[in-house]
């Protein structure tokens, strides 16, 4: 907080009826209210209020509006005091439960036109500091993702909002899957705008995602297919407007699937650097995963529930079920490389929130590794005697690059995986009972340590591979082909001796089916950076809302 010699106005003005002594600072808007009592509680809330000016949405000036009379003489009058009494309306973030945004407003009444002028003036001043807001955004609207109410969604709720706070947009309907990411790629004059958005789900915010990493590549000459490349971080931020079946990343990274919410906090532009890992097979890229990348249970039941798109989120229910009763498992090698020189651990109590100093630091120690290695091309990161071995036979292979909370599971796969801090928690559930993987299940929505059973082991890494055990050559292992030979499917899936077919799973990458199961997956940190600023914890939202004296 600032010291009040600081203050850029100070006046008396009036809310409604009442009197209120109002200041400005460059970063606090405070009105207190003027009380004749010799008793003055300063933090009593009615008394005081105060609101941060980074989080101001707009600030407009208007005529006050004064009451309707019926007498002739007393509209005189009031049209008199009209001329020289002016009002200016602010529009701020106002916090509510579960983390959750709404627009609130204040109208503040001048006794004169040009004490209002110069309040006004010296708010636009402060908010036109404030180069982290976005002034011209690309959006990308999904109009068929979730239950199809993209459109009605960014027209009713967001576009309003961003025309309030003097955002221009360049609005993109899709056509086709994949039409965001293929125009981001080649078509899009990128350097017009602040950042992009997507109204969607994370499927769309995939294609956001894969659009602009690929493009920020092949600018800076950086071989995409390359696992041992080092990605060159996207210079624009993305912002998402949940309005998909999914939003697993807007909660995680907000911590609510409010549309009002996100444009708040994209128009205040708010700042989340995000890991991201690159998945690779044989020296060809695959994908970019922000959230889950998941082998066995996780796998199968997103290839399962892929047929029965028409059911829509119940499939998912189903699907888990299904797979939970067929309770397959599947052997091979895991390899990885664990993080070292970190803040952290995947059985810490704390969570990964707004401000995070895991992220911080971890961050900063990532950025020091690369620039040594620039300066050293002889230092080597991934030296062989550091990775680490695992074979056996897995019901689920799991890596968590965030907590991949939502509201079924609040708690989320790795409650303790951070956002930005360059690893990633590669989770291991061995062979074991119905009844014991049942357990881990539902450890996901309750408060025990999911961690803490003998067949399951975490680990945190920055880079790890899998290699199937029938795969264990490293060739090519294309699973559509596969399973074209699978007329009647394996008969003994434990014993492949006998010459069946052997049975595979399938690799769930941020909720899309990876058609390969060997491969090799390197986190990349802070490649990308979101309009969001992690979710808050309460004792912030507590300072943040408490009145204030100055």
């Amino acid at each position: 907080m600032e010291r009040p010699g600081r203050l850029l106005q100070l006046s008396e003005l009036r809310v409604r009826n009442t009197a209120y002594e109002v200041s400005l600072s460059r970063s606090l808007l405070t009105w207190k209210k003027r009380v004749s009592s010799s008793v003055y509680h300063t933090f009593k809330p009615s008394l005081c209020h105060s609101v941060a000016v980074s989080e101001i949405i707009s600030v407009r000036e208007e005529e006050e509006n004064s009451s309707k009379d019926d007498g002739s003489w007393r509209k005189i009058r009031e049209r008199q005091e009209r001329d020289c009494r002016r009002a200016f309306t602010v529009s701020y973030v106002e916090r509510g439960r579960n983390h959750r945004w709404r627009c609130a407003e204040v109208s503040f009444i001048c006794p004169d036109a040009s004490l209002c002028q110069r309040w006004v003036h010296s708010i636009l001043e402060q908010l036109a500091a404030l180069s982290c807001r976005p002034k011209h955004l690309l959006v990308y609207i999904n109009p068929h993702g979730g239950k199809k109410q993209g459109n009605r969604i960014y027209e009713q709720k967001v576009a309003p909002l961003f025309a309030q706070a003097g955002v221009t947009t360049q609005v993109i309907v899709t056509e086709y899957a994949n039409h965001a990411r293929d125009h981001l790629r080649t078509d899009a004059e990128l350097k017009q705008f602040d950042g992009v958005v997507c109204v969607g789900g994370d499927g769309m915010f995939s294609e956001i995602l894969h659009g602009l990493i690929w493009r920020m590549q092949l600018d800076s000459a950086v071989n995409p297919n390359s696992p041992e490349e080092a990605l060159q971080p996207c210079s624009l931020r993305i912002g998402i407007i949940p309005a998909g079946s999914t939003d697993c990343i807007c909660f995680a990274t907000v911590g609510t699937n409010d549309p009002v919410t996100s444009a708040l906090h994209i128009i205040v532009g708010d700042s989340q650097p995000m890991d991201v890992c690159s998945v690779h097979h044989n020296d060809s890229f695959l994908k970019y995963s922000v959230s889950l990348l998941g082998y066995g249970f996780f796998g199968d039941v997103l290839s399962d529930s892929e047929r029965k798109r028409w059911m829509g989120p119940a499939r998912y229910d189903l699907s888990g079920l299904k797979m939970f009763l067929t309770h397959h498992y599947y052997e091979g090698t895991v390899s990885y490389l664990p993080a070292k020189g970190i803040m952290g651990t995947p059985r810490d109590s704390g969570r990964c929130r707004s401000g995070c100093v895991v992220c911080e630091y971890n961050g900063e120690a990532f950025t020091q590794k690369g620039e040594k290695y620039k300066l050293d091309e002889s230092f080597d990161t991934e030296s062989d005697d550091e990775w680490r071995t695992v074979r056996g036979k897995f019901l689920a292979i799991n890596a968590a690059s965030m907590s991949c909370a939502c509201p079924r599971t609040p708690k989320g796969l790795s409650p303790a995986a951070h956002l930005a801090d360059g690893t990633t928690d590669l989770i291991l559930v061995r062979k074991c009972s119905r009844f014991d993987f049942l357990r881990h299940l539902i450890r996901h929505t309750s408060k025990d340590d999911q961690f803490d059973l003998a067949f399951v082991e975490v680990h945190r890494v920055s880079r790890f591979r899998f290699v199937p055990r029938q795969c264990q050559s490293d060739s090519d292992l294309n699973l559509p082909e596969a399973h074209k030979r699978q007329i009647f499917g394996p008969l003994c899936r434990d014993h492949p001796a006998c010459g069946c077919s052997p049975h595979y799973s399938s690799w769930n990458c941020d909720g899309e089916v990876l058609n390969h199961t060997a491969i090799d997956v390197r986190v990349h940190c802070q490649l990308i950076k979101l309009f969001a600023r992690g979710i808050e914890e309460m004792t912030v939202l507590e300072e943040v809302t408490s009145p204030c004296a100055i």
